[in-house]
């Protein structure tokens, strides 16, 4: 499904009529060409973001305060792994409470089809004729699919409630979204203090300085990185894609770096007792 929607995509993206068309030709009943891996992408990518510009803020803020590597390290290591584990219960709480409101919503309207379902369809007719469809083709399409409760139930979360029904098995994908969340947070925050650890350990004169460039060195090539992965999931260029997820985390690193400069300067080397 990946290569084929990649297929569709190429053709949409050169705007190749006739090359979508051999693809929709060629493609099968049960292939629908479109990608399914973006499902995953917000928790990958909000979680690296979340975390690598975390830990980067925490080395940005410590480098401008002029702590020391081994309070970086700390404070660091200590934040990431907790605050990974607060966005991965928090991404499956939150996930699983929204779920549980969209079936809740979908019960109550399956209901209100049971009881009076002339109002319910009258509704859906309304609807269909506010999208520019005659009143004769609504009420036709309507009454056809009205025929089919549990598939007319979900048009109506849809076009009534703007809402997408989710799956059976929701709280699982309420879990692995979770868990996706807690290790995309955990492994990209990990990166900007891996310079802390490796690096002395073949470095072994680097100064404090020196360690907060290659920090910034790795964050920036990891935010450009992960920018460029989001555009394979959108009609962005992949190369603005990562300046612009690169150039947001500078923003927000320099923004750190200037308030522990400005902390710093207010309470003197009394900051060193941190």
């Amino acid at each position: 499904p990946l290569v084929a929607g990649s297929a569709a995509r190429d053709a949409f993206q050169s705007a190749d009529a006739k090359k979508s068309r051999q693809y929709h030709d060629a493609k099968s009943a049960s292939e629908d060409g479109h990608q399914t891996e973006g499902g995953m992408l917000k928790p990958i990518i909000f979680g690296g973001l979340d975390g690598i510009l975390t830990s980067f803020a925490i080395v940005a803020g410590a480098a401008g305060g002029e702590l020391s590597p081994q309070v970086v390290l700390i404070l660091g290591v200590s934040n990431i792994f907790a605050d990974a584990l607060s966005m991965g219960v928090g991404e499956f709480l939150s996930s699983k409470a929204n779920n549980e409101w969209i079936l809740s919503e979908r019960a109550r309207e399956e209901w209100e089809l049971e009881n009076y379902p002339e109002g319910e369809i009258k509704e859906m007719v309304e609807i269909f004729e506010d999208k520019v469809m005659s009143h004769e083709d609504a009420v036709s399409c309507i009454n056809t699919m009205a025929k089919y409760k549990d598939f007319f139930v979900d048009i109506m979360m849809q076009q009534e409630l703007e809402l997408q029904v989710p799956d059976k098995d929701h709280i699982r994908e309420s879990m692995k979204e979770g868990v996706v969340m807690f290790c995309s947070f955990a492994f990209f925050g990990a990166l900007p203090l891996l310079g802390y650890v490796l690096f002395p350990l073949e470095f072994h004169d680097m100064s404090e300085g020196e360690l907060f460039v290659s920090a910034c060195i790795v964050t920036g090539m990891v935010l450009f990185f992960m920018g460029s992965v989001k555009s394979f999931f959108s009609n962005q260029q992949w190369f603005i894609a990562g300046m612009e997820t690169l150039l947001l985390g500078g923003a927000c690193a320099t923004v750190a770096f200037t308030i522990g400069q400005l902390v710093k300067s207010v309470y003197g080397d009394d900051a060193d007792l941190v």
